[in-house]
């Protein structure tokens, strides 16, 4: 106390040193605050939902979309996705202080307080659901509020908690960004948007099935029945596998539905490469040996970064 009140012999001004220090312990007050309230809005999972929102509609305009378009579709959607994470984060602020993997965060570490998170999320939505209504189209918009709404009153509030196929009915909201993208650009959903949705919305169970059996007791001591919780190994394996083929077969299937061998080759290369990854996690698991799931997890999300940018790719060439 006496290093903070005391004043020191250089200061003939007496002024007290707190002062001095006020700007940069506001400053960093100030970092921290700004940056609980950013990872609410879980940025990697806007990146990635971004990706494949820009090659979609890239091939919906058969090209470049208009600049300005592109800008409003991408505040737009990165507005709703942080709004739908920050919503999901006060719903189950109750359950991530029990696991490792979440306790950390804003909520559970008291950085923000749940009606600041709130108040925060339900503004976040509004704000892109009215910029998408004022410079897009109300189909673009509907669909946005759809998913912001299925992800957390359907499947964070009942799904999650309640059934271990939440996974898989949770998987339209990952999705849904293809759908708005395409939207976006054309005022209505034909069969390759379809396609596109079907591709990340079968991705999402090898995709997070593999995170899941990583954190298999964190979600079992939050009374989260995640597949890997309440399931078998063997009924894990085999939904990796299923869902892992219907990914590719799926991204193969897009292929006819105006797309070249630009996208088609580099799909069908790393297709097999991901299915390579899958069933050398189901055979490790197996044998009891160690599975090392996150390998998949993040090819999973290589395997996706290429599919879509070969889209992009295609539509541009």
């Amino acid at each position: 106390m006496s290093m903070i009140t005391e004043r020191p012999a250089s200061n003939p001004a007496g002024r007290p040193p707190a002062r001095a220090v006020e700007g940069p312990v506001a400053r960093r007050d100030l970092r921290a605050v700004l940056s609980a309230y950013v990872a609410l809005t879980k940025p990697r999972i806007v990146e990635l939902l971004l990706v494949t929102t820009v090659p979609a509609m890239m091939l919906a305009d058969g090209g470049l979309p208009s600049l300005w378009l592109m800008a409003v579709v991408l505040v737009g959607g990165s507005l709703a996705a942080g709004a739908a994470s920050v919503l999901n984060c006060y719903i189950d602020r109750d359950i991530d202080q029990l696991m490792r993997r979440t306790k950390r965060r804003p909520l559970p570490a008291h950085t923000v307080s749940p009606r600041s998170a709130l108040v925060f999320g339900l503004v976040l939505a509004a704000v892109s659901v009215a910029l998408m209504a004022a410079f897009t189209n109300l189909l673009a918009a509907g669909l946005t509020l759809a998913a912001i709404a299925y992800y957390d009153l359907v499947y964070t509030l009942w799904l999650k908690r309640s059934t271990p196929t939440n996974t898989f009915w949770g998987g339209a909201c990952g999705a849904a960004p293809v759908l708005i993208g395409w939207a976006a650009v054309t005022g209505s959903l034909a069969p390759a948007a379809w396609g596109l949705f079907a591709v990340v919305f079968f991705w999402q169970m090898p995709h997070f099935y593999p995170l899941a059996m990583k954190y298999k007791d964190d979600y079992a001591r939050a009374g989260i029945p995640m597949l890997p919780v309440v399931a078998s190994t063997r009924r894990v394996n085999a939904e990796i596998l299923i869902f892992a083929w219907l990914t590719v077969l799926t991204s193969l299937a897009v292929w006819p539905l105006g797309l070249s061998a630009i996208y088609g080759v580099p799909t069908l290369v790393v297709g097999a490469i991901f299915l390579v990854e899958a069933h050398l996690l189901c055979g490790r698991a197996k044998r009891g040996e160690a599975v090392k799931p996150m390998r998949l997890f993040h090819w999973s999300t290589t395997y996706l970064t290429i599919v879509f940018v070969a889209v992009a790719l295609d539509a541009l060439i």
